[in-house]
């Protein structure tokens, strides 16, 4: 039998596999696949097919090189490379090149198992052999493929939650941005904005401040431009049916005709709200859907906060009761996100201030627990969170800048104020109802030098009488012992008081059923004494 000739234009560089030994031909097929695994196109150049192994392992050291060029912007410039990948048509060529390198991979180890001819291999190599090069086929290609599948939801996401338009830049330094938590719940008609705060973020350091402003806050003041100024020259003052959180539904059902061309009046005219009232330019909104928070919080894994006193919320009735009160426990809790809705909007037995200060904790917990390991593990899930939690007005070129911004805030504490009670005002003040707008704007800008190290800017006196009204000297409510669940006073923020029991009458620790007896047998001013300082809270 003559032997077969090797082209001399294409000689095969390895042992010929049917004459060699066998131990010389499981090498040879361990070389071939090490080279497909590591560096596709070479196996096929040095068993002689010179086009085919040329023009592969030419795209291998492009992908390589491309490789390298990324991690190298991800050290020197993250920014620009997120903002870059966040553009869908980036997203869109990147999925469709992994989709190819997958199918292309998978053909070259298919190929490289033809060049191995597992039948001139002993019985165990040929299985051994074979099976790893199936499974490596499978997860190389895989990965490729679900890297594909998770960079085109991504870009579905992105394009479905943020705006079209230009990045914006930040404001003397900062980025502000309005934050609503909206309430659209089929008992209600319409969108409601329960929780408003504006994030305020140094724009190098990603030190934040959160500004939480009480739904009941009354003479709001519009920016020098918005168009309810007009409306409301002196602000947004026609008593107790303009507080803070009505601005939104007026806006939308009332004055949407000062909008043209606007998409969301109503969160336009709360943002303007915002600015006048805190004196901080407001460049954008984020509203987070309260029945898509729970979501939200779910894919991340839950939530953990620091609680610092006894927290109630409405459940199923417990046995033989009217009583459908439960309790969390003061410590460090793991919510689920039914759990941290709950916790966030709870004020039986307490005031709106108690809650906000809840919010602000558990909006620090979960931008410092939204960690890349966190979105990388759990990307899917929050994705498909993502477009049911959120409507915003920031465009998708900032997306970029605003995750690394993000990745800075996440290591920093926040700075938290309440424009109430207890960073203005006391216990039966009326600041709510007649703030003092001069003195806001100052303190803001007092926090926001202090995280800067630059002296305070200084911002224009607030022009409107109801700014400068003296706070109402009308006596306080009665806190009476009514047997039902009730509020506290509101403007009203409580520290736990001296009296406040810590530990049932026998002695032993305070726990829910202790809890649930006082409110079955009406004893609701202790429970406002044990629950006056679950405003208390931090991020572990």
């Amino acid at each position: 039998m003559t032997p077969t000739r090797r082209s001399s234009r294409n000689p095969d560089l390895l042992p010929d596999p049917v004459s060699a030994p066998a131990p010389v031909r499981s090498k040879r097929a361990l070389f071939l696949l090490l080279l497909t695994t590591f560096f596709p196109g070479s196996a096929q150049w040095v068993s002689g097919n010179r086009a085919l192994g040329g023009f592969v392992m030419r795209v291998t050291i492009t992908c390589w090189a491309l490789l390298l060029v990324v991690l190298a912007l991800a050290l020197l410039k993250r920014d620009w490379l997120l903002g870059f990948f966040a553009q869908g048509w980036v997203q869109l060529g990147a999925a469709l090149l992994l989709v190819v390198l997958a199918a292309g991979w998978l053909l070259m180890f298919l190929n490289t198992l033809a060049i191995i001819r597992p039948r001139y291999l002993a019985p165990g190599a040929r299985i051994g052999l074979t099976a790893t090069l199936l499974v490596l086929a499978l997860a190389i290609s895989g990965s490729l493929g679900y890297g594909a599948f998770v960079l085109n939801k991504g870009r579905e996401t992105i394009s479905s939650v943020f705006s079209a338009g230009p990045a914006f830049k930040p404001v003397d330094g900062r980025y502000n941005i309005a934050v609503f938590g909206a309430d659209s719940a089929g008992n209600r008609e319409g969108v409601r904005t329960d929780s408003m705060s504006l994030l305020s973020v140094d724009a190098k350091t990603g030190k934040s401040l959160l500004i939480s402003i009480p739904r009941n806050l009354q003479n709001a003041q519009f920016s020098a431009d918005s168009p309810m100024r007009k409306v409301y020259p002196n602000g947004y003052d026609c008593g107790d049916e303009c507080l803070f959180n009505a601005i939104y539904r007026n806006a939308t059902d009332n004055h949407a005709n000062l909008y043209p061309g606007v998409e969301n009046p109503g969160a336009q005219a709360t943002m303007e709200a915002i600015e006048g009232t805190t004196g901080l330019k407001v460049q954008a909104y984020v509203m987070i859907d309260m029945a898509g928070f729970a979501g939200f919080i779910n894919a991340m894994g839950g939530v953990t906060v620091d609680s610092g006193g006894w927290v109630p919320y409405n459940g199923k009735y417990w046995p033989n009761s009217s009583v459908n009160t439960h309790w969390f426990a003061p410590g460090e809790q793991k919510f689920t996100g039914k759990q941290a809705l709950w916790f966030a909007r709870s004020r039986d037995f307490t005031t709106d201030y108690h809650r906000i200060a809840r919010q602000q904790c558990l909006q620090q917990a979960m931008i410092s627990q939204f960690s890349p390991k966190t979105m990388l593990t759990r990307f899917t899930s929050i994705m498909d969170a993502g477009e049911q939690l959120v409507e915003t007005d920031i465009p998708q070129q900032q997306l970029g800048s605003f995750l690394n911004l993000a990745d800075k805030a996440r290591q920093t504490p926040f700075k938290r104020l309440t424009l109430g009670a207890p960073d203005f005002g006391s216990a039966g003040d009326k600041f709510s109802t007649y703030p003092d707008f001069d003195v806001i704007h100052e303190r803001i800008q007092e926090l926001i030098s202090a995280q800067s190290g630059s002296s305070p800017k200084k911002t224009p006196a607030a022009t409107s009488e109801s700014a400068k009204a003296k706070e109402s000297s009308a006596p306080s409510k009665s806190s009476g012992d009514s047997g039902t669940k009730r509020n506290s006073e509101p403007g009203k923020i409580n520290v736990a008081p001296s009296d406040a029991p810590t530990a049932q009458p026998d002695g032993a620790e305070l726990d829910e059923r202790y809890l649930v007896t006082l409110e079955q047998i009406g004893r609701t001013d202790l429970l406002e004494k044990i629950a006056a300082n679950n405003n208390e809270c931090s991020v572990p």
